[in-house]
């Protein structure tokens, strides 16, 4: 018997695990090339009462393709690539409203919508048409924020890379060859754990106080003027709702109030016989839920202390233009008094001020402002908008047009004047007289770089209330900053009203990776195996001879079985 005979189980074995490694190998080769890796931002996922909306999937793992689309193609593995510059909003409402198969949706963004880009050019000419921009965009977020997504919809912004993807994808498709397991193409692949339900989310609402002076003996309690502001935002994608204009337009408005009027206070000889309430409040977008809750832990003294309240919300992109919300009717001698102060005031500043009347539904839970919470405790209020009608729940509240590029700091400045005079008149008794407090030569005049630098740091801050916890750091700059100008600084946290049900899982990081068809992978397969084969066959002739090699693959004789 040949010595070599008891080795050649050992060299078949061999020959088996190298072929299974071939196999292993060729299997991978599809996920072997990656074309590049970008930051994505998940359409936000949240439920009214319930009732689902927004994106339900997180996890991408599918072929891309374009709109340049065979018309008939099966796109029900395909994450179709859109840019906002290209969208074709039929496609996408046809899709969403029909429920049609699809593996995902990716919409690329221009590089002004990025926040975290400095450098990001904000020439008209790379917006293309800011108008056309806005309106596009706001269409699209009011489909997809009210819409139930049965697949993953993300966002991303574009860049030098993705954009060569794109192109390469387009010209696949206009071929007639869209990626698929058999032509190849790029893969599309986010690995994202599934979404779960933020457990009751806290909101957090902010109060400073600037106390007037009394009159030696007096036991009465001073007047108060509340000037408030919704800091928080809502929109398709949480991670990229930085709401310059709603609202941060608003709050930055408070803050240089309550640094100017912190002027005036500071010196007994010209504080005022007024309190002065600052309050930043949550739940803006969901039905202001956190300006309800403050009020309400209120005592009753202190709500009939209120002289009336001034809520700004979204003052930061109008040209001539502001609007009065109110609920009480304009006969009203307190309407009337708020209406006269801020109208004079905007006269000799250049523009005009309108008012809007609405009467509260009390049946109705829904408020369409942020004074309707207050004029439901029959405390006297208005909204100051640049918006003359009011927008639907969930809309107009920070969503992806609302950056800095969108927003002009000279009408949040003028804004600023016009509240801050007119309620300087008031405190001072100077109604209808012109007499500007706040003098753009004085030391009081309204600070500019305050204003700037503010609204940089909020067109930098995403802040959905259900995201951010109760020591986010945005949070506590702004307790800082208010600390700064006001007194008895006060925090209040609350739960979100129940019947909004938020999950995670904002953003990730989308691989896009260039897949080589299947007739690739077997050529591949075809020329290893027979590579291998060969190598094989020369290692055993040349080690144990050719007979040996014969052997291997030689029918073994059958045994006789002896039979008695």
């Amino acid at each position: 018997m040949s010595p070599f005979k008891p080795r050649q189980p050992q060299m078949l074995d061999s020959m088996y695990s190298m072929i299974a490694l071939v196999f292993i190998l060729v299997a991978c080769v599809e996920l072997c090339d990656a074309a590049t890796v970008v930051d994505v931002y998940r359409l936000i996922q949240y439920d009214i009462s319930g009732v689902p909306f927004g994106s339900r999937l997180a996890t991408l793992n599918h072929h891309a393709g374009s709109l340049h689309f065979t018309p008939g193609a099966d796109l029900s593995r395909t994450i179709v690539i859109i840019p906002i510059r290209e969208l074709n909003i039929t496609f996408v409402k046809e899709y969403i409203t029909q429920r049609k198969p699809l593996g995902g949706l990716l919409f690329l963004l221009p590089q002004i919508f990025d926040f975290k880009d400095k450098a990001a050019s904000r020439s008209e000419d790379e917006v293309h048409d800011k108008g056309l921009m806005k309106t596009v965009l706001a269409e699209l977020e009011k489909l997809l924020v009210h819409a139930n997504i049965p697949y993953p919809v993300y966002f991303a912004f574009e860049n030098d890379d993705i954009d060569a993807v794109l192109s390469d994808i387009k010209r696949n498709d206009a071929t007639g060859q869209p990626a698929t397991a058999t032509t190849g193409g790029y893969k599309l692949v986010v690995s994202a754990p599934e979404p779960k339900r933020i457990a009751s989310p806290i909101i957090t609402n902010i109060q400073g106080w600037l106390p007037g002076l009394k009159a030696d003996g007096d036991p009465n309690q001073l007047p108060t003027i509340a000037i408030v502001a919704s800091y928080d935002t809502f929109g398709t994608a949480p991670a990229l709702s930085v709401g310059t204009d709603s609202n941060g337009s608003g709050i930055v408005a408070l803050l240089e109030i309550a640094r100017l009027f912190s002027l005036l206070y500071s010196n007994p000889k010209t504080r005022g016989r007024y309190n002065l309430l600052f309050g930043f409040t949550s739940g803006g977008p969901y039905n202001y839920n956190g300006t309800q809750k403050w009020l309400r832990s209120f005592d009753q003294r202190l709500r009939e202390s209120i002289d009336y309240a001034i809520c700004l919300n979204s003052i930061g992109s109008w040209d001539n233009e502001l609007w009065i919300h109110v609920s009480k009717p304009p006969e009203n001698a307190y309407i009337k008094q708020i209406f006269e102060g801020l109208s004079n005031v905007a006269n000799e500043l250049g523009f005009e001020v309108g008012l809007k009347h609405k009467k509260i539904n009390i049946s109705n839970p829904r408020v369409a402002w942020e004074h309707e919470q207050f004029s439901r405790l029959r405390i006297t209020a208005a909204t100051l908008s640049e918006l003359s009608v009011a927008p639907d729940i969930l809309e107009s509240t920070g969503g992806l047009s609302d950056n800095r590029y969108f927003v002009n700091e000279t009408a949040v400045i003028r804004s600023i004047k016009l509240v801050a005079e007119s309620i300087a008149r008031h405190i001072y008794s100077h109604q209808g007289e012109n007499i500007k407090v706040f003098a753009d030569d004085s030391s009081l005049a309204v600070n500019p770089y305050y204003v700037k630098s503010w609204l940089d740091i909020l067109s930098q801050t995403p802040r959905v209330a259900p995201f951010l916890s109760k020591n986010d750091p945005f949070v506590m700059a702004l307790k800082k900053e208010l600390e700064d100008h006001t007194h008895e600084v006060n925090v209040q946290h609350e739960a979100l009203d129940g019947m909004f049900t938020f999950y995670d899982s904002t953003k990730a990081n989308l691989n896009i990776y260039q897949v080589a068809s299947v007739t690739f992978d077997l050529l591949l397969l075809l020329v290893l195996g027979s590579y291998l084969i060969v190598l094989f066959s020369f290692l055993v002739i040349t080690t144990r001879g050719l007979d040996d090699l014969i052997s291997l693959f030689r029918r073994p004789p059958s045994r006789k079985v002896k039979t008695a």
